[in-house]
């Protein structure tokens, strides 16, 4: 029997054949219109070794970035304005650095280089928080902030000729009550305006009483603000400081706790282990540098200095000779003023600090016209190439805990915005810094402490490169103001 074909299936074969048709046609127009549409976010780092010490994330994947926030972090494929390939680098949270002097473009860049996006002068501060700020509103080239500072508020009272540190009566004079109120007041006042935590430098104002310590420390406790001092030295300074902080219960950083403790630097870590046992708020730093370096006018070296022989000034180096100073070139120096490096430390005791579970990595920056201290170019990749990979004193995953979360964390109970950093996770700000594990190294050294490390390839800051393919971006800043909330009332 002869089949006759259906006359259904006839019409289903023309619609079918009409609609491929159709699709044909809409796809030609559509792809234009897709090849139109902006990609899904601004800038898209791809396939890079993530690691975030706040999560315990260690694995290769996307990030994507949307208006200076982390967007995305995945193992899907990603599009952006822009493409970083991470292919064999580390993918890090931004560092950020606890301990920054000069807040300059100039130091800034430095830091930049060695990876850090925020930078924030906490031991000396400013007297004055709202015109620092305000000084610095049109932006800079990383994220900024400060402390109210103690040693700024005492020169002030006290009517110090100083510029940056006491030179005078903010050192060696004794306050009568009614300064002690006033100077615990402009405190009391920088606190209110946003400062980030309060700075002190007990060596650097030695004619400050106790009384008059535990004013600004009162201040502290009652705000809940961080205190971070530069102890008088050794184990004696820092029972000076815990016990400050315990009358008043002020939170306390203990600044570079390595310069500050030299060969009793293992007795002051476990003196910070036990407090910390005891439920008390006490933190601490290191650089991994062996000298010091500060104002030579100012009382920490003339305390130590000012009647030692040529054999122990001999630890004292002029920054832009090179110097090592006898009692002629020490007068000479003296007359000129300016910073000089303090050849004290040993690398030993470095260790003991660096490797402790208990510090941060904070820089100790300094740099003015090229003179400066090494560590303001090379801090943080000296950890990472030094003691993470070449000494294996440190995991990578611990060192970048100390440059990461740890400090976000030490500001995070006062300063609501930095929960958003020292993170690298959905809904963070877009700090990023991208490393190739295998040839980061510092190579400043106290002869050029300008020389910028290796290995630090990408730093980005709110979703923008400031450092790209290892070399300073020119024309940017994307840096912010990172601030306490202002309560004037």
């Amino acid at each position: 029997m002869t089949r006759i074909p259906s006359i259904g299936h006839g019409r289903q074969r023309v619609a079918l054949l009409l609609a491929a048709a159709l699709l044909g046609t809409f796809e030609s127009y559509a792809a234009p219109l897709r090849a139109q549409r902006p990609p899904g976010y601004d800038r898209v780092i791809l396939g890079g070794r993530v690691m975030d010490p706040a999560s315990g994330t260690d694995a290769i994947r996307n990030v994507g970035i949307r208006n200076g926030r982390i967007a995305s972090v995945t193992t899907a494929s990603l599009s952006g304005r822009d493409t970083i390939d991470a292919r064999g680098l580390v993918v890090a949270p931004g560092f950020i650095d606890l301990h920054a002097h000069g807040q300059t473009l100039e130091t800034y860049r430095m830091q930049s280089l060695d990876g850090v996006t925020t930078a924030l002068e906490l031991e000396v501060g400013t007297p004055d928080v709202a015109q620092w700020y305000d000084d610095r509103k049109a932006g800079r080239l990383i994220n900024y902030g400060v402390s109210i500072g103690h040693i700024g508020a005492r020169m002030t009272v006290m009517h110090d000729p100083g510029t940056f540190l006491p030179v005078g009566d903010g050192a060696y004079r004794a306050a009568t009550p009614e300064q002690i109120d006033e100077i615990a007041r402009r405190v009391d006042e920088g606190v209110k305006l946003g400062a980030l935590a309060i700075g002190a430098g007990f060596t650097y104002t030695p004619a400050a009483t106790r009384e008059e310590l535990l004013a600004v420390f009162r201040v502290a406790g009652r705000t809940h603000t961080p205190v971070h001092v530069h102890i008088r030295g050794g184990v004696e300074g820092l029972k000076e400081a815990l016990s400050l902080a315990a009358e008043t219960k002020a939170p306390l950083h203990v600044v570079h706790i390595n310069s500050a403790g030299y060969a009793e630097t293992p007795a002051m870590l476990s003196m910070i282990a036990d407090a910390r046992a005891q439920g008390r708020d006490v933190t601490t730093e290191a650089y991994p540098y062996t000298a010091g370096m500060t104002e030579i006018r100012s009382a920490t070296v003339l305390d130590t200095y000012k009647n030692a022989d040529d054999a122990q000034l001999h630890d004292l180096e002029w920054p832009p000779t090179g110097e090592r100073l006898n009692r002629a070139l020490f007068e000479k120096y003296l007359k000129i003023g300016g910073p000089v490096v303090i050849h004290r430390n040993t690398e030993e005791m470095v260790a003991v600090a660096i490797n402790s579970p208990l510090t941060m990595i904070a820089s100790d920056a300094y740099m003015l016209n090229g003179v400066g201290h090494p560590r303001t170019a090379g801090t943080f990749s000296k950890v990472l190439g030094r003691y993470a990979r070449d000494a294996h004193s440190l995991t990578l995953m611990e060192a970048l805990r100390k440059m990461t979360i740890m400090p976000a964390k030490r500001l995070e109970a006062r300063v609501p915005n930095m929960r958003k950093k020292g993170r690298l996770s959905t809904g963070a700000d877009a700090d990023i810094t991208i490393f190739d594990p295998a040839r980061v190294i510092d190579r400043s050294t106290y002869r050029e402490p300008t020389l910028a490390p290796l290995g630090i390839q990408y730093v980005i800051v709110n979703g923008v490169p400031v450092v790209a393919a290892g070399m300073a971006v020119q024309g940017v800043n994307p840096g912010t103001a990172v601030r306490a909330p202002v309560r004037l009332r």
